[in-house]
């Protein structure tokens, strides 16, 4: 997990220093795109917490949503539909949905190791 974590931060870094500006006619593509790599990167985490982690099922989740998400986009701008906001809405429920799995299992280790009062229960 915590490879993932560095990659993920080199990337961000790489992005930011970079200086490139995409054209705005291609922000809803990569807006999507992002979203969807994003999607595959907590779902490789969450893999990583259940033991049940594979590199080929994460590379090809990790660019097949960003492909399919990009072409999805197209395809609607060509039909003139707004299919982005279904895009945002299957992904961005998602990412909530692995966020909290993440954040369960996190807090139900440190539980298990004492850090946790077992009355702080919400």
């Amino acid at each position: 997990m915590i490879f993932a974590l560095v990659g993920l931060l080199i990337g961000i870094i790489i992005g930011l220093q970079s200086g490139y500006v995409f054209p705005q006619g291609y922000s809803v593509y990569v807006a999507i795109g992002i979203l969807a790599c994003l999607d595959s990167v907590l779902g490789g985490i969450r893999s990583t917490l259940d033991n049940s982690f594979r590199l080929k099922i994460f590379v090809s989740g990790f660019f097949g949503n960003g492909i399919l998400s990009i072409a999805l986009i197209w395809l609607g701008n060509k039909l003139n539909i707004q299919l982005s906001i279904a895009a945002v809405v299957v992904f961005g429920s998602r990412l909530f949905q692995n966020f909290a799995y993440i954040r369960r299992h996190l807090l139900d280790s440190y539980e298990k190791r004492g850090n946790i009062e077992k009355n702080e229960k919400q």
